[in-house]
């Protein structure tokens, strides 16, 4: 077993399924570097962890070798499926879609690639399925502020199956939108993390991260129109303030609201951090 204060990992996602927590994660050793494989670690209460299991190595061939980032887990039409960033010397950071039938894998390829735009540097796609009478899914992702200076949100259209995008990138907002955010390295704004989600008055509503006056943060936003689309209005107020980011949110077992994050956001010092975010979002 591992403690939770001695996993170091970046950007922290939660599935809860059939009574266990499991938690993935960029591993922390390797996230600025070569990147080996991911993990998952099972829990039933966030703070004892069975050892670290293996959930994804790169088959022989594979297009990237760096920057392992930010994989999730969501059930999806019976399977299991893990959106992940990667990224290769040369080529463009992207979020590819891999497959499993078990939320511990082994996770296998499932999309032809990333699915994000090719000639984009592109990070941290999440899924959102639309609540419509088709149900469409779609891919929330960042395009990165080190190919744009300002980073924006953006969403695509995906095949039912995810095997493929449908549509054009629709661009949601700039990181510059948001009242609180510090540019960084000379007028660069950086977005991060995204995760959309229906907040307690049933509101579609956007998690998402960058760099405020106290470091890394946990920051809202909100969709006018009830839609994907927008128009998005940022929330002045952060949910984290101080030196911790890239959240997402969970129905724990007991059926509270939980956020988790990393922090600190200082390298080889990230940790799990959990929050009671019930009535506040």
């Amino acid at each position: 077993m591992i403690k939770r204060e001695e996993i170091n990992i970046r950007d922290p996602f939660v599935l809860v399924h059939e009574g266990k927590y499991y938690m993935y994660g960029t591993r922390g050793p390797e996230c600025w570097g070569k990147g080996t494989g991911l993990d998952c670690y099972v829990s039933t209460d966030l703070e004892n962890f069975e050892d670290p299991k293996v959930v994804f190595l790169p088959p022989e061939g594979f297009w990237a070798d760096k920057n392992f980032w930010a994989p999730e887990v969501h059930v999806y039409d019976g399977a299991f499926y893990m959106f992940v960033s990667f990224k290769a010397d040369g080529v463009c950071r992207g979020t590819q879609i891999l497959k499993a039938d078990s939320p511990l894998g082994p996770f296998k390829l499932h999309s032809d690639g990333p699915v994000t735009p090719r000639d984009w540097e592109c990070l941290d796609g999440t899924l959102y399925i639309e609540k419509t009478e088709d149900n469409q899914p779609y891919i929330v992702f960042c395009h990165e502020w080190v190919q744009i200076t300002d980073g924006t949100v953006c969403a695509i259209k995906l095949s039912k199956d995810l095997k493929k995008p449908i549509s054009e990138p629709v661009e949601l907002f700039h990181a510059s939108e948001a009242p609180w955010i510090v540019d960084i390295r000379g007028g660069n704004y950086v977005t991060d993390g995204p995760f959309v989600f229906t907040d307690d008055n049933g509101k579609i509503t956007m998690l998402w991260s960058s760099f405020g006056k106290e470091g890394y943060t946990l920051a809202l936003a909100k969709s006018e129109s009830n839609t994907i689309k927008g128009p998005w209005k940022q929330v002045p107020k952060l949910l984290f303030e101080k030196d911790g980011g890239h959240g997402m949110l969970f129905k724990a077992l007991d059926g509270k609201v939980m956020g988790t994050l990393h922090s600190p956001n200082k390298t080889g010092e990230e940790r799990p951090y959990f929050f009671d975010v019930t009535g506040k979002i």
